[in-house]
């Protein structure tokens, strides 16, 4: 982020802050009316300065605690972590690796519940990426010439399950012969069939989502998307490997102070589109843009109010309409995990904690027959489920002012 920039930034979240405080008609977002809002956090609890809420105190989600994986007994990384429910079991994917995370040699493993409270032991989902295993002299390094995995999603498309897996050069992030790859379950062998490239040059964030049009969707960052930006791909209707990209957020030398990172999506009641994005800069704030024509075209992305650790967050909408956001909001540290709730989508007026005291990260929610599972890493070496019942969200409520 431009160092001259930054300041103007923190006046003007203050003074949104204390207009948004002593004026209660100030205009709330709109997709088409008003998609330069800042407004994503409201409340009468809410004080001026949202990164003075004191996270530690905000009411408590009673949970289910599970643990799927734990390799901090070798010191290994268990991250980026993904659910679905799929032929009456739960499925969980994530990448395994050797000390941190995204070294060479990294590899995607997976387990299946039948109640995802009790999970099965780890199994392979992918082999060593191109050979690089424990062996390798360029296992556990950052080279160019060590490669890969990174588990990006669990998809079920036409029926079938399908692992998204991102493949490249452990080098840095990310390698230029970035590629995006599925493996189908095959119910038969009890198997993982690679069965190819889903997008060249692309890693994606979470699996594609149906488009109001019946087209899917899912975010896109190119190998070098620090100086191309940030992408939007549409299609896998017809084919696996059939889809269309357009520009969502600029790289360098764009002309906002977004340092854009693992962006997500989800459609409004209207049928119109929000994206959030996590901003690797210091604003300590989520970003937020819109598409009012099916993804084709996105407004400029603006900061919110909605503080943010500058980790990985995600968000959907329930099956009773409203949408659940869970992030690490405390901006200081990737401690408590919190469930923010809101009935439209674009503001949420209550937030929750949900697990803490320690260095938790990396969430991604499913609902499931009247609960929530929040599968999350514990300090990038394990792999855990909360599972919330959704009818005990209905009874907690926020303080009736400001702490």
């Amino acid at each position: 982020m431009n160092s001259l920039r930054f300041p103007a930034v923190l006046l003007a979240f203050a003074f949104l802050s204390a207009a948004h405080a002593a004026d209660p008609k100030v205009e709330p977002p709109h997709p088409a009316k008003n998609p330069t809002s800042r407004i994503m956090l409201a409340g009468d609890w809410v004080p001026a300065d949202p990164h003075s809420i004191d996270f530690n105190k905000l009411p408590r989600v009673p949970v289910q605690h599970s643990v799927v994986s734990d390799v901090s007994a070798r010191k290994g990384v268990n991250q980026h972590n993904y659910l679905v429910h799929y032929a009456g079991r739960f499925w969980a994917m994530w990448s395994d690796g050797p000390r941190v995370e995204d070294m060479g040699g990294q590899v995607v493993k997976y387990s299946t519940s039948a109640d995802g409270v009790q999970w099965d032991a780890p199994k392979p989902l992918t082999g060593a990426p191109h050979g690089i295993g424990p062996t390798s002299p360029h296992y556990n390094t950052r080279n160019p010439e060590g490669f890969r995995y990174i588990s990006r999603g669990l998809w079920v498309r036409d029926g079938e399950l399908l692992a998204l897996v991102s493949l490249d050069e452990a080098a840095g992030f990310f390698g230029p012969s970035l590629e995006l790859r599925a493996f189908r379950w095959n119910a038969t062998g009890l198997r993982w069939d690679d069965i190819g490239v889903v997008q060249n040059n692309a890693i994606n964030n979470f699996a594609p989502q149906k488009l109001p049009t019946g087209e899917w969707a899912m975010t896109r960052r190119k190998h070098d998307y620090k100086d191309t930006g940030v992408e939007f791909l549409i299609g896998g209707v017809k084919r696996l490997d059939d889809w269309i990209s357009v520009p969502v957020v600029r790289g360098a030398g764009g002309d906002i102070a977004l340092k854009a990172e693992e962006p997500i999506w989800w459609a409004l009641p209207d049928g119109n589109l929000t994206a959030l994005f996590r901003d690797n800069g210091k604003s300590g704030f989520i970003f937020r843009a819109f598409s009012t024509d099916n993804g084709r075209t996105w407004s400029r992305p603006v900061p919110t109010d909605f503080p943010d650790a500058r980790s990985k967050l995600h968000g959907f909408r329930l099956r009773d309409g409203r949408y659940v956001l869970v992030s690490n909001s405390n901006p200081k540290k990737r401690d408590p995990l919190t469930l923010a709730l809101s009935d439209d989508g674009l503001v949420f007026n209550k937030l929750f904690y949900v697990v803490g005291g320690r260095h938790v990260d990396y969430p991604h929610a499913m609902e499931h027959e009247g609960y929530l599972y929040i599968a999350h890493s514990g300090a990038k070496m394990s792999v855990e489920i909360e599972r919330v019942r959704l009818a005990d969200l209905d009874h907690m409520s926020m303080p009736s002012a400001k702490p």
